[in-house]
């Protein structure tokens, strides 16, 4: 079969021909329909990813919308190495499998995992985000970013913000729900300070960062009392530099978030929540399907960071 193989940690992966995977007790056989890229599977074709590396060679891909021996149309995540997502076909524990709605497109359904339930879990399990409350989402215009807007309406926030770099994609979060945008070209903390407050309507309840670095300090200092933020990722810098007072002064909560440690159950709840809201159009997905046979340029686009779901299909 044909497959997106990493042969070097840190390089891009070719397609070359894989021996087709053999079902072996709980671990089925899917037919890929469609693999979704994430920043996660850079970091880990790196090999220096704090969850492990597979061994080289290995098929790239950590998540896609797949078909069963039996005719399921499935999401999945969690491919048993060395297999992955970018391949014909892949092998896959039946716990990982979560079922999609009759009718929702594949592409959409392998877009809803990584970024998708980073965006969901980040707002609801970790942020505890409750009804009314001021949502700050940073990196918005990215693809956890257009999870987090959209989501954070669903869940019930009063308001939300929308903070990104480039202008033209800041704008366009509006149809997404962003009830105003910052611009994060400002690069003196004040006045990024003074601006998130502006957005909020005084200050912020809930921040979603994957971004880390001078966004996330800004973003702390506008958090009213209680606030809490949600870190997600490294997009920005992989330290920041924290005000102890504005901590402590107003109790405020800094709290980790990753796909890999939430349990089973909780995942396949949003998980489920995630892809009834996309199937009614309640949840918009912006993607690009690109053949299989381009994973090595969609591998180059995704470290650029395009700004949407590249889906790679066979």
């Amino acid at each position: 079969m044909r497959a997106a193989i990493l042969h070097n940690y840190g390089g891009n992966p070719t397609l070359g021909e894989w021996e087709d995977p053999a079902p072996s007790g709980a671990a089925v056989v899917l037919e890929v329909l469609a693999a979704a890229l994430n920043p996660v599977d850079l970091r880990i074709a790196s090999g220096r990813f704090y969850g492990g590396s597979p061994r080289l060679p290995y098929i790239v891909g950590a998540e896609g919308a797949g078909r069963t021996a039996d005719g399921r149309v499935v999401y999945f995540d969690g491919a048993i190495a060395p297999y992955g997502a970018c391949a014909e076909r892949t092998l896959v524990g039946e716990s990982n499998l979560l079922p999609l709605p009759e009718g929702l497109d594949p592409a959409v359904g392998a877009s809803l995992g990584v970024a998708g339930l980073a965006a969901w879990l980040g707002l609801e399990w970790r942020g505890q985000l409750r009804p009314g409350e001021v949502v700050l989402v940073l990196g918005a215009s990215g693809p956890v970013g257009q999870f987090a807007l959209q989501a954070a309406k669903l869940l019930g926030a009063g308001r939300v913000i929308a903070a990104a770099r480039d202008p033209e994609r800041l704008e366009a979060t509006r149809a997404l729900g962003a009830d105003a945008t910052v611009s994060l070209g400002e690069t003196d903390h004040a006045a990024l300070v003074a601006a998130f407050r502006e957005a909020g309507g005084g200050g912020v309840d809930l921040v979603i960062d994957p971004l880390w670095g001078a966004p996330a300090a800004a973003a702390l200092d506008a958090c009213n009392l209680g606030g809490r933020l949600v870190q997600l990722g490294e997009s920005a810098a992989a330290t920041a530099s924290l005000s102890s007072a504005t901590v402590r002064g107003r109790l405020l909560s800094i709290i980790g978030h990753t796909n890999f440690a939430a349990p089973h159950d909780v995942k396949r709840a949003a998980f489920t929540r995630l892809a009834e809201h996309a199937a009614a159009g309640r949840i918009r997905v912006e993607l690009e399907r690109m053949p299989l046979d381009q994973a090595a340029e969609a591998w180059e686009r995704q470290r650029r960071g395009p700004g949407h779901k590249l889906i790679l299909v066979p």
